[in-house]
């Protein structure tokens, strides 16, 4: 079945570990605005692909100039779909096939800030798409890992852009992160395969903040999220396998805000966590449909049973931020929920008269954040 399956115990060496307690108030809420796209109606004979529907929305962008809403459109529709911002269909970019512009599985897509040209994860024809901001195709470009035992998913994972104008996707099956020109020439990687901080299994979502420059990534079978510096050193690692408030199931996306609180994509859990810079859980958004993913060999890309109640999920999936407003893919139901992000700026927030208490639960070894500091 070809769908992203993005796992782990967020290990850290010692030596490395500080613990920190939130000190200020959980004052970040979000709350759903609409949705872009629905699944097909397969109950009537629609079937996936016709304008307007989803299947397994996986990566998420908005053109900036336009607020045209663009979706990866997977599951054999192989498009990248445009809607406009009330949520009607626009256009289709691509189809299935192998050929220049074609898709085998839309993942990740991005725009570059500075030429505004669309780049996109193409997964099982192993490279990374690139279009004018039209959508007229430009190039191809990239080498990724072949399937791993135990993974569903291979290829490039994210694509995000760094101030310098260099371009990082994550290399999701050889456990690093790879960096390219915009023509796509390879000049480096950051990452290798591992628990350790800085390693990795299975770099799912990767975000560059607008503020620091540091790397965001979701180390999906770890579970957990790492920070890194701009040259790649690990200065943050949190997060570990469960469903309470800071554990993960296969974190896949991650988005940074302009206060460099972190989005983080639980999709198992089908919910949204939401973390300040340091790690520090804020609050958390979504609950599961009770629908079951689709199974190996079935020809439906959605959950059963669907439940389209706003903020119930089957996946959280691909996301992007941008202006207060988070875009969060509903994996398994085909559809993109729009949320309201408020509360944001840590500068407004009030701190918390409860601090002596973390310190108390922090001293009993309460575990939570691990900071990793270079020795």
């Amino acid at each position: 079945m070809k769908m992203i399956a993005k796992f782990s115990l967020a290990v850290a060496s010692a030596g490395f570990i500080v613990m920190t307690t939130a000190t200020a108030a959980k004052s970040v809420t979000l709350s759903y605005e609409g949705s872009i796209g629905r699944p097909a109606n397969l109950a009537e004979g629609e079937f996936p692909g016709v304008p307007g529907t989803l299947a397994v929305p996986q990566g998420i962008a908005v053109q900036e100039t336009t607020g045209l809403i663009y979706v990866a459109n997977g599951r054999f529709i192989d498009r990248i779909d445009v809607f406009d911002s009330q949520g009607n269909y626009i256009k289709g970019i691509g189809g299935t096939g192998s050929g220049p512009g074609q898709f085998d599985e839309p993942a990740a897509i991005a725009f570059d800030p500075d030429t505004g040209n669309l780049y996109a994860g193409d997964v099982f024809n192993d490279r990374v798409n690139v279009f004018d901001a039209n959508g007229n195709f430009i190039n191809s470009f990239g080498d990724f890992g072949s399937l791993v035992p135990g993974r569903a998913f291979f290829g490039p994972s994210s694509i995000t852009f760094d101030a310098e104008g260099f371009v990082y996707v994550g290399d999701f099956s050889n456990d690093k992160i790879n960096k390219y020109t915009k023509e796509g020439e390879f000049i480096s990687s950051i990452g290798s395969s591992g628990t350790e901080a800085g390693q990795f299994q299975g770099p799912a979502g990767v975000q560059i903040s607008p503020v620091s420059g540091n790397f965001f990534v979701t180390d999906q079978f770890n579970n957990r999220v790492q920070v890194l510096s701009p040259t790649g050193e690990p200065l943050l690692v949190f997060g570990e396998l469960g469903s309470g408030p800071g554990q993960f199931i296969q974190p896949i996306d991650i988005e940074v805000d302009e206060y460099e609180n972190i989005y983080v994509m639980d999709s198992i859990n089908s919910r949204v966590q939401v973390f300040d810079k340091n790690g520090n859980f804020l609050t958390q958004f979504g609950r599961p449909s009770g629908g079951r993913p689709p199974q190996l060999g079935e020809p439906s890309p959605y959950g059963n049973p669907l439940d389209l109640s706003p903020g119930v999920f089957n996946w959280t999936a691909g996301s992007y931020y941008s202006n207060s407003t988070l875009y969060v893919g509903d994996f398994f139901q085909g559809r993109v929920q729009v949320l309201d992000v408020s509360g944001q700026d840590p500068a407004a927030s009030t701190p918390e008269p409860s601090s002596v208490l973390g310190l108390i639960a922090l001293m009993l070894g309460v575990t939570g954040v691990a900071r990793v500091r270079k020795s």
